[in-house]
């Protein structure tokens, strides 16, 4: 499949503006999903005064998914309901939704270092279970570093395990491609997110103790 664009709801975020910034720079037509229309536009002028080649647009979160077949979820776990039952109508059949959502105790007051159960299993599953019969749901962009997404001139290097059906995999493999020196790794059934999912907070852990705001994971052994 080739990517004729990509929706990120929650694209006003750290980590969904630089997703969506780093696809924009890689030459992927963007759309900027906000729950209020006039920050969508804000973080798409924002994004061309860095890309002025860039192609972007800025649209509600319901009319974001109604205009991509692919379709990335970046937000806070304490919003991952509300924005997935309001997107859900609105979803194109058969689309690919990718969620980057992690049950970190932060979204909800606590520690960003500590996850809680979801009774699905994973955030993903979670998502999926709002949404229409037929969209292929994965789960990856959990172990990147938003400061370093950000950074457009430097390379980000590291792993990106994705979970999910093997036709959205192919579709996320083009998005992880997209962004200079990531592997895409194939970490399995979406049952496997609920692994993948809370790496993040050891991640955060390490930044804490390192000094540092990038750490990412690497496997070793597997073939190039």
């Amino acid at each position: 499949m080739s990517i004729d664009n990509v929706a990120v709801i929650g694209g006003t975020g750290d980590l969904g503006f630089a997703l969506a910034s780093r696809w924009a720079k890689a030459g992927i037509p963007v759309i900027i999903g906000s729950r209020e229309e006039a920050k969508a536009a804000e973080a798409t002028q924002r994004l061309l005064r860095e890309l002025p080649e860039a192609v972007v647009e800025g649209k509600e979160n319901g009319a974001a998914a109604a205009a991509s077949k692919v379709v990335v979820v970046a937000v806070p776990f304490s919003a991952l309901i509300s924005i997935y039952k309001s997107i859900s109508e609105h979803v194109q059949p058969g689309a690919v939704v990718v969620d980057a959502t992690v049950p970190v105790e932060a979204s909800i007051g606590g520690k960003a270092t500590h996850v809680f159960g979801v009774w699905e299993g994973s955030a993903a599953q979670l998502g999926l279970a709002f949404m229409p019969k037929g969209t292929i749901m994965c789960s990856a962009f959990h172990t990147l570093s938003a400061t370093a997404l950000a950074e457009l001139e430097a390379p980000v290097v590291g792993d990106v395990p994705v979970c999910g059906r093997k036709e959205g995999k192919a579709v996320v493999n083009e998005l992880v491609d997209a962004i200079s020196e990531l592997r895409f790794v194939d970490a399995g059934p979406l049952e496997n997110a609920r692994i993948v999912e809370p790496i993040t907070a050891l991640l955060i852990g390490l930044n804490h103790r390192y000094g540092t705001d990038r750490a990412g994971i690497s496997f070793t052994g597997l073939p190039e």
